[in-house]
């Protein structure tokens, strides 16, 4: 297959092991451009806010004897993809892949992820877009921890970006996240799945003696989350310890028919 254009970038930041992880993989698929964040950038979403800076910063990084020349965006995830298509490559991607992120990014919070929000992004400009996370204990998410283990994620990263770039999907398909299991190895299998219902990290109550002191707010994982339905990318990473591949879709319009719908919201209100 010929090299392609391949577009990098993530929400933890720019001198994320995952990032690097998927740089080295992906470079045997095309001519890898990594632009992410300057900071963490965890939990951020698809937002493009206006206190941004935009200020990109070329910058030279050694990773495993290599040289690369990357770009450190002032800005989100999403931000980054923009920046990356407007300013900096030098022709339009062929593949947008963000990760791989510290964490799974699963159920009713994907929404939420600043991986899933940078691939949503390129999905929204056409590029075909993949979003990679690594199941890991709550406690390095948000770090550039080098105790995990990337390996067999970035296995998978390159795998599934083969077949992205290589196939063709429906038209309501604009994403594929993919989910890895903490204990995965390039012989794990993987499965189609949809996006959990559940809610998969709780919010915390801040911990502070005033409003006015800072009052960050924490998270954990919910209870419960095994007897979710079989499948599910909740189901398929904590009970099958499978990879999960879930096909998103930037229409977020509720399955229902349109017409019953509307009936519903016209009828007369029964009296109460």
């Amino acid at each position: 297959m010929e090299k392609k254009q391949i577009l990098l970038t993530n929400d933890d930041g720019i001198h994320s092991p995952g990032l690097w992880a998927a740089a080295g993989a992906l470079s045997e698929l095309g001519f890898v451009h990594v632009v992410a964040p300057r900071q963490q950038s965890s939990g951020t979403g698809r937002s493009l806010p206006s206190s941004s800076d935009g200020i990109i910063r070329p910058q030279p990084l050694t990773v495993n004897g290599k040289i690369w020349q990357v770009y450190a965006v002032g800005g989100t995830p999403a931000q980054s993809v923009l920046h990356a298509v407007l300013e900096i490559m030098p022709e339009p991607p062929a593949l947008v892949v963000s990760g791989i992120n510290y964490g799974e990014n699963v159920g009713s919070g994907v929404t939420i992820s600043g991986t899933i929000g940078a691939a949503m992004e390129a999905a929204s400009l056409g590029f075909p877009a993949l979003a990679v996370s690594l199941q890991t204990e709550v406690e390095y998410h948000r770090t550039n921890s080098d105790v995990v283990d990337f390996s067999s994620a970035a296995y998978f990263t390159t795998y599934f970006a083969r077949l992205v770039l290589e196939k063709t999907f429906p038209a309501d398909v604009d994403l594929l996240k993919i989910e890895v299991p903490a204990d995965a190895t390039p012989q794990t299998p993987w499965e189609p799945t949809r996006v959990s219902r559940k809610r998969y990290y709780i919010p915390l109550r801040p911990r502070r003696n005033s409003w006015a002191d800072p009052g960050p707010l924490g998270y954990q994982l919910e209870q419960g989350l095994n007897d979710d339905d079989p499948d599910t990318d909740v189901y398929a990473i904590r009970v099958k310890h499978v990879v999960s591949v879930t096909p998103m879709s930037l229409d977020m319009t509720s399955r229902v028919a349109l017409d019953q719908f509307e009936r519903l919201l016209r009828e007369p209100n029964n009296p109460i």
